[in-house]
């Protein structure tokens, strides 16, 4: 089909290009201005139902669920932020002497 369409613009190479772009520019706003918002209400979500808003949860301590003035960092146990299931000194390359 391609092929077919490059055959048919005429003007040679320059007429090619600018006809391909001009083809390419006018499918792209077909889409965008008409096919787009025609299908934008056909289709199983709208605007409202895909965006987040905060709910109160009636699940204490869900996440969001923070009372104002605390920091949920104070309530971890002492010696919990070097229990990583992982080494994190391994593959950290040690910062380059300022002395050479």
């Amino acid at each position: 089909m391609y092929g077919w369409i490059w055959r048919k613009l005429p003007f040679g190479l320059p007429g090619k290009l600018i006809g391909s772009l001009l083809l390419a520019t006018t499918v792209v706003a077909l889409l965008w201005y008409v096919v787009f918002p025609w299908a934008g209400p056909l289709l199983p979500f709208t605007g409202e139902d895909v965006q987040v808003t905060q709910q109160d949860s009636e699940v204490p301590g869900a996440p969001g669920d923070v009372e104002p003035g605390t920091d949920p960092a104070d309530e971890a146990p002492a010696g919990d932020e070097h229990d990583l299931p992982y080494d994190t000194d391994r593959n950290n390359s040690p910062p380059p002497d300022e002395d050479e």
